[in-house]
């Protein structure tokens, strides 16, 4: 699971046995997960984060994007 970004207690990865699936990333912070698609920056699924945190998150990979997708495709091919 290489992280590829950490802001403040959140860090950001991949895991890496899902080369088939569309560009995304996962986020953590404790015990709570979010899988945002990078193509367009919308939540896949979520657990444990809020309303307003989920807004706070995509507004981070919306500013972080470019460089999430550049990991992305380096890391996946």
């Amino acid at each position: 699971m290489p992280t590829v970004l950490r802001i403040g207690a959140f860090r950001f990865y991949f895991y890496s046995h899902e080369p088939n699936e569309p560009p995304h990333i996962h986020i953590d912070r404790g015990d709570a997960t979010i899988k945002v698609w990078l193509t367009v920056v919308e939540v896949a699924k979520s657990r444990g984060f809020r309303a307003h945190e989920i807004n706070d998150l995509l507004s981070m990979v919306e500013e972080h994007r470019t460089g999430l997708l550049e990991a992305w495709h380096e890391y996946f091919g």
